[in-house]
């Protein structure tokens, strides 16, 4: 992987792939990406008028990309449901899904649902999707994946099933971590899954982006109203972080990559994991406990009401 580019991945023409949180950061980087390489980019976004903006920039570079911008509000299962209906309607496979929408270290608050939103957004809301789009995926000419953006931060977290919702006691770091952690338990589950089913054309992989400059990181200090805190993370953007087109390889490569198997997680290989060139890694134990995972399944399944159908897909 040493030197790995994007420029390196394979042709994706006639490939469909959509991307989570495209209009900005990692996923407006990825869905550019994907779109150099031929792919038709289903956009997916919780606001249409910034998708159709980051489009917009992305035919500016690349003038014969095939976009396709959809609402899709992960916070809001019925909006989910509804992205993934419009999918079934106009599109008969897709060849890769990133998981890669989220928000980070927020003040409390709450999805549609009544989901904490960093678990509802982070977790739920991809979950719910992925579910949803399974056999569009099973559907896919060769093989499919389905990468799921974690991070570092998964690490100091911890799937706290007495308050998952985080209704009792709220750190908004805490509250990040646990949902990251959950996004790798998820996918490690779902490679279990599809693996014990038959399912050997569709692979689930996860991808960290390590500290990558994007609007990620100011969400939260802008919620809260703080400039000191906006104008902190400026800095440290400016002098620690690698820049959101480097960030993105991970999920690059782990979607495109020829020597990815299921159950892979992917990020950058240079100082401290926060940067570089991607490469294969080890998430902590925790992320690969499969009684917890089992059971984050189940629950998971319980709050969203999305089973997952391996049988009749």
């Amino acid at each position: 992987m040493t030197g790995w580019t994007a420029e390196d991945m394979p042709s994706l023409t006639d490939r469909t792939v959509v991307v989570t949180g495209a209009n900005s950061g990692l996923g407006l980087e990825g869905s550019e990406a994907f779109a150099r390489k031929g792919a038709t980019v289903v956009m997916a976004c919780r606001s249409v008028e910034r998708g159709e903006s980051a489009a917009a920039e992305i035919r500016g570079a690349v003038p014969d990309a095939t976009l396709d911008v959809r609402e899709c509000d992960l916070g809001d299962l019925a909006n989910v449901e509804a992205f993934a209906d419009g999918l079934h309607e106009d599109y008969d496979a897709v060849d890769v899904l990133c998981n890669n929408a989220g928000v980070m270290a927020i003040p409390r608050s709450e999805t549609a649902d009544g989901f904490e939103t960093q678990f509802g957004v982070n977790h739920l809301g991809h979950f719910a999707l992925t579910g949803h789009l399974l056999d569009l995926l099973r559907a896919a000419d060769g093989e499919s994946r389905i990468v799921t953006q974690s991070s570092g931060a998964h690490e100091m977290g911890e799937i706290d099933f007495d308050d998952l919702q985080h209704e009792r006691s709220y750190g908004k770091w805490d509250a990040y971590g646990q949902s990251k952690l959950a996004n790798l338990l998820f996918a490690y589950e779902l490679q279990r899954r599809l693996g014990n089913h038959g399912w050997d054309n569709v692979i689930s992989v996860t991808c960290h982006p390590g500290y990558a400059d994007t609007d990620l990181q100011f969400k939260g200090p802008r919620e809260m109203g703080s400039t000191l805190r906006t104008a902190f993370m400026g800095i440290a953007n400016a002098v620690f972080a690698q820049s959101a087109e480097q960030g993105a390889l991970p999920m690059l490569y782990a979607a495109t990559a020829d020597d990815v198997i299921g159950g892979e997680y992917v990020g950058p290989g240079g100082l401290f994991d926060m940067r570089g060139a991607p490469e294969f890694q080890q998430s902590n134990e925790a992320s690969r406990d499969e009684a917890t995972a089992e059971r984050l399944w189940a629950v998971s399944t319980d709050l969203t009401g999305v089973e997952y159908d391996f049988e009749s897909a």
